[in-house]
């Protein structure tokens, strides 16, 4: 029987008879034989060696295809396990999927697997790439597949086929000795593992409960090709150096301790650089007519039951008791900003209301989830919530999109991911509501001539989203701002006001933030600045050094200048080598180090350098403050001299 493949350009090839996958691409050309990892017969992800039956679409994945990477790490996980099999026969496989930037794969053993042993497991797995072995899939009834895996000692993996339900037939992969289950699809051979590295060990429970027996985790990345893996390692080489807890040690930011898991105490230096950000934040939005207000932090219980917080989010919430009454410890600020826009009628004329607020939160993570200024129990957002009607949504979307922007643009970030998710499985408000409200972010998107990802299912439980993901400088992505269209929310709390007809309409309400997370946003602003701030956010702008005792009141009196003009400055009089304190002061990654000696005091003028080692000379203190206050003022766009 005939069979016609048509490809991704709309071309058609006849066969006639069944063919494979790798057969087509033969059939089209040698290199794409051997560049194939995989085939898309009617969007399904399928081997080189599925054999298509029917009249199909077909497209041929190579390197080139993003969906390539996945099938590639994958496969080095089995390639993972067949290593560790071959060197430790006794150890048990268990699952091993793919993760970001790689994969793990957990086994059961008796040992303690050591670094020294992932050198010579990873030593074994670039053997087996070397030996090419085919890599085949075969088909196993569930109950045969339960037997043969018991006899061969992987209890484990029995185990996870008797989840499966009966009469599934399942499909197993094979590679020299190695016989793992899996659905696939995976490489045609072990040849074309060949860009990865095992990284780290980790304990990890079986099935993820605390309950169960300690497996061993090995975590691997792979890549297409050995530029891909050396890029990642590099970066990963440069995240390390810019860890924002070590950071945090050395600049003497912040710090956490046991006694208050997932909650920060700022010192001095990273509070001026919280306080720098929350005024500036402050400033933007007074520009654009929000206004600020502050609510309690403890909340009776049933006012989270009303909005739908409860019955979602109970196990995240800090809760208390007093005086036969429960109280939960705010986790979101969204039900009482309702509470103030419920005080006093509103009328059509009051909308758009603009109500913000750095609103302290409290979520109740599992601890090992917390990390450093990333995930935390207690933290600050800057919150804020659009009262509007329908007819102001599109306008007011409009409006915080440019405004995000531009404040990404102030830290330095200018290369945005937006992606729009849509309702959930679980949510409140009928469908109709959600078509409204996914169609008004859409529309908003579209006009702005953003590129946009979709992401179904992604949306909040009471309304959907866009999301807007900065891209930092070495190719980290980090979800920050947001803005929700809530439909159901007021209507539960009863709000409403009284429209030009004369009737009670309830409001529409955008949920928006520009950082998210305070302390989040610091963290990614350290990583990505790896801790030098710019100068309009540096906890110190400016050190005064004397080279010798006689010009300590000289450098006083620039220290009080300096001040005055607004500067974060202070002075270094100590008796030290003044290369010492240039080094000590760069290293605290203060921008600008200024230096004065017998004939800056005499000229009246000071020598300045940059913690990047430029050297801009000697120059009037005057100069010098315009310079630097022109920097801050611009947000760092000028500088006195480039770094």
């Amino acid at each position: 029987m005939p069979v016609v493949v048509t490809l991704p350009d709309g071309s058609q090839r006849e066969f006639s008879q069944p063919i494979s996958v790798y057969g087509v691409a033969a059939d089209i050309g040698a290199g794409l034989a051997k560049a194939a990892i995989a085939g898309e017969v009617n969007d399904e992800l399928v081997d080189t060696s599925f054999i298509i039956e029917n009249d199909s679409a077909l497209s041929i994945i190579t390197e080139k295809d993003p969906k390539a990477l996945d099938i590639i790490r994958h496969s080095t996980a089995h390639l993972l396990a067949q290593a560790v099999k071959e060197l430790y026969p006794d150890a048990q496989v268990t699952i091993g999927p793919v993760i970001d930037n790689g994969f793990y794969y957990d086994f059961a053993y008796s040992k303690q697997f050591t670094p020294e042993d992932l050198q010579k497991i990873e030593k074994r797995m670039h053997a087996l790439s070397k030996q090419n072995l085919p890599v085949s899939r075969s088909v196993m009834p569930r109950d045969q597949a339960i037997a043969h895996f018991r006899r061969i000692g992987e209890e484990y993996k029995a185990s996870i086929i008797e989840d499966i339900p009966k009469n599934e037939v399942l499909s197993l992969y094979a590679q020299g000795d190695f016989t793992d289950l899996c659905r696939g699809p995976h490489v045609p051979s072990t040849g074309k593992l060949k860009a990865f590295k095992l990284m780290k060990l980790a304990g990890a429970y079986w099935r993820g409960d605390s309950n169960n027996e300690m497996l061993q985790r090995v975590y691997g990345t792979a890549w297409l090709n050995k530029k891909d893996l050396k890029d990642h390692l590099h970066r990963l080489e440069e995240a390390e150096k810019r860890d924002h807890r070590k950071l945090a040690r050395q600049l003497d930011l912040f710090h956490s301790q046991e006694e208050s898991p997932g909650m920060i105490f700022w010192h001095h230096n990273g509070w001026v650089v919280y306080q720098a950000i929350q005024q500036y934040i402050r400033e933007i939005l007074r520009t654009h007519h929000y206004e600020e207000v502050h609510t309690p932090q403890v909340v009776d219980r049933s006012l989270w039951e009303k909005s739908g917080h409860w019955d979602k989010f109970r196990e995240e919430m800090f809760t208390t008791h007093s005086e036969n009454r429960d109280y939960a410890v705010k986790p979101m600020n969204c039900p009482c900003h309702v509470q103030i826009f419920n005080q006093g009628l509103k009328s059509y004329r009051d909308l758009p209301l603009r109500m913000s607020e750095f609103g302290s939160c409290h979520r109740n993570e599992p601890s090992g989830t917390l990390h450093g200024l990333m995930r935390l129990r207690s933290f600050t957002q800057d919150d804020a919530h659009i009262f509007c009607t329908e007819d102001q949504i599109q306008e007011e979307v409009s409006g915080f999109i440019d405004l995000l922007y531009n404040v990404y643009a102030d830290f330095g970030f200018t290369d945005i991911i937006v992606k729009l998710s849509t309702r959930p499985e679980q949510r409140v408000g009928a469908d109709d509501v959600w078509d409204k409200a996914e169609h008004a972010l859409e529309q908003a998107l579209n006009a702005k001539q953003l590129a946009w990802d979709l992401q179904p299912g992604e949306g909040a439980f009471y309304g959907p989203k866009i999301e807007f993901s900065l891209k930092d400088c070495i190719g980290r992505v980090w979800q920050c701002g947001t803005i929700q269209v809530d439909f159901s929310m007021p209507d539960r709390l009863d709000a409403h006001y009284v429209a030009e007809d004369g009737v009670k309409h309830v409001p529409v309400m955008l949920h928006r933030a520009i950082l998210g997370s305070m302390e989040r946003f610091i963290g990614i602003l350290i990583e990505q600045h790896a801790g030098a701030f710019p100068t309009w956010l540096a906890p110190w702008q400016a050190v005064v050094m004397c080279i010798t005792d006689r010009q300590a009141e000289y450098a006083r009196e620039i220290e009080k200048t300096l001040q005055k003009e607004g500067l974060r400055a202070k002075s270094d009089l100590r008796n030290e080598k003044i290369g010492f304190k240039i080094r000590e002061h760069t290293l605290q990654k203060i921008p600008y180090l200024v230096i004065v000696g017998d004939r800056e005091q005499e000229n009246q003028t000071v020598s300045v350098r940059t913690r990047g080692g430029n050297d801009l000379g000697s120059i009037a203190l005057s100069a010098f403050i315009e310079g630097i206050t022109t920097e801050i003022a611009s947000h760092g766009r000028h500088h006195l001299l480039e770094e």
